[in-house]
């Protein structure tokens, strides 16, 4: 059957089936594409808005990372579910559903008048955006084959790597000539386009019935990886303010206090996030064991490229979000730009990524996708640490555009090859889950970014100003606790050098620490790239 663009989509396409029609499966990927730029937007765009949001709603320097984070969280712990049920009831169908939840999370947004409200609102998009994720992913593996598929996975992997680094540049224009609510409600008109646009071009897939012998539902994983993703990241956002383990404040939720005289709630946190996820471990093997269907396919890990290119695509996640977290607040706060100035900015990271995803596809044939991952790692970590030992106040911009370039570039290598290297050694019946895991790794990766950044930050901003007493030691509280947001109070109100210099230069050492963090992450991230590359060679 020959379908042009212009006929509406097969009711119900297998990946059994092969892939449909040439044009009309490029018409598709175009929206998948497109939703999924949607989506990764949503995680970057609020970083060069935090600055406004935080001035606005009066949020704290915790407040500002749950923005940032519970997005990624939420994203996160439900990947798994959300692709396991596109395999099973059709990923157009999922995907539809998580374009209509994330346009009413952005509308949330868009509507709220505290800190409460925009949270919950973050929570609805990443319900939304986890639907949304693993349908593009999955889609794109189940229709296309062979130079078509490497050629697909080029397109997904740019538009992620694109999307995330020109965020900041979309987030700065918006607030600047709209106002920072228009950076949520924007993405309601393009959801409606999109809803529109799958439902004239996506062919429905779904994984063949005889995958797994039992396709129960497996509420036990879930309920695990929710729990523990979700400790471990509230355990580092909250870490700075509860304490590491002696207790500096209080945990106080739904009128219940955590008791005085316990270590802090943060380590306890962490440690159990741990347990749920050792525990989530072998609830699957052992589902898997008895022939039931696991919400993760332990076995997939038995692939080297699959592992390693999961801990690889993680520690990017990690590094770019720490990175996107901490320098609009440094650009804004320490340097005095305007948003829309930080915007620009940060758009050398999307030049770089953008030109250099165009050209993964040729690079990778010369040296191979493995080859073109550690190459774009290598500049990631090369421009990463360029910006990390360069950054201090009065810092020259030419110099921060030039190493957000190299990064870029890097970024652009590594993203748009990874995807393909991660998942080529992946049977097609489990491309969902695959391309979920995959998908919950970055976003694990992008939630601990942000609370790493945050907590690197706050700790360093105390240290850097321990020594402050009287007016200073206030004025120090003050910025740490505002995520900096004080320093552009302080300057407009034409505060005396004498106090405003020491802590725009304290926020710079601090800004300095956190992304020498955000380096650190992406060396480890290199380590894996060097490890994919070997087992690629030995297998000739």
């Amino acid at each position: 059957m020959t379908v042009s663009p212009q006929d509406p989509a097969p009711r119900s396409t297998t990946s059994a089936d092969g892939p449909p029609a040439p044009a009309h499966r490029w018409w598709a990927l175009a929206v998948l594409a497109l939703g999924l730029a949607l989506i990764i937007l949503d995680g970057t765009v609020v970083g060069v808005s935090l600055p406004a949001i935080i001035a606005d709603l009066g949020l704290d320097l915790t407040g500002a990372q749950w923005v940032t984070s519970l997005y990624s969280v939420v994203f996160a712990a439900l990947l798994l579910t959300a692709g396991r049920i596109g395999d099973r009831v059709g990923r157009r169908r999922v995907f539809l559903l998580g374009l209509v939840v994330f346009a009413a999370g952005s509308a949330l947004a868009g509507l709220a008048g505290g800190s409460g409200m925009l949270i919950g609102a973050r929570v609805v998009q990443g319900l939304g955006g986890a639907c949304i994720l693993p349908a593009t992913l999955s889609t794109v593996n189940a229709v296309f084959r062979g130079r078509d598929r490497a050629a697909a996975f080029g397109v997904w992997g740019a538009v992620m790597s694109g999307a995330a680094a020109v965020g900041p540049l979309i987030g700065g224009a918006l607030t600047e000539w709209a106002g920072w609510r228009w950076i949520f409600w924007v993405n309601v008109p393009l959801a409606v386009l999109l809803v529109v646009g799958a439902l004239a071009m996506v062919p429905e897939t779904r994984a063949p019935r005889d995958a797994v012998a039992d396709d129960s539902a497996d509420p036990a994983g879930f309920a695990l990886s929710a729990v523990g993703f979700g400790l471990l990241v509230f355990g580092i956002i909250e870490g700075p303010t509860l304490g590491w383990w002696r207790q500096l404040a209080p945990l106080r939720i739904a009128g219940l206090t955590w008791p005085e005289g316990w270590p802090s709630a943060a380590p306890v946190a962490l440690l159990a996030g741990l347990a749920a996820l050792a525990a989530f471990v072998v609830v699957e093997r052992r589902r898997s064991d008895r022939g039931a269907a696991p919400l993760l396919e332990l076995s997939m890990f038995r692939e080297p490229t699959f592992t390693w290119g999961n801990l690889t695509a993680c520690t990017v996640a990690i590094g770019q979000f720490a990175l996107v977290f901490t320098l609009p607040l440094f650009l804004v706060s320490a340097v005095g730009l305007s948003t829309i100035g930080t915007g620009l900015v940060l758009a050398a990271m999307a030049a770089g990524a953008f030109a250099s995803g165009a050209a993964a596809r040729h690079l990778a044939a010369r040296i191979g996708a493995a080859g073109t991952v550690v190459l774009g790692l290598a500049l990631e970590v090369f421009g990463a640490f360029q910006l990390a030992a360069e950054e201090r106040a009065g810092q020259q911009l030419w110099l921060v555009i030039l190493a957000l370039v190299i990064y870029g570039v890097g970024l652009g290598l590594a993203s748009a090859q990874l995807t393909s290297l991660v998942l080529a050694d992946v049977p097609v019946e489990y491309s969902g889950q695959a391309s979920a895991t995959q998908s919950t790794v970055r976003q694990v990766g992008s939630a601990m970014g942000a609370a790493l950044a945050g907590a690197v930050l706050s700790a360093a901003l105390a240290r850097s100003t321990a020594g402050f007493t009287g007016a200073a030691a206030e004025a120090a509280a003050a910025v740490r606790s505002s995520a900096g947001q004080a320093l552009v109070g302080m300057r407009a109100a034409g505060a005396d050098p004498a106090l405003l210099d020491p802590l725009t230069r304290a926020f710079a050492e601090a800004t300095r620490a956190t992304l020498f963090a955000a380096a650190a992450a992406l060396v480890v991230g290199l380590v894996g790239a060097l490890r994919v590359r070997r087992v690629a060679r030995d297998r000739g």
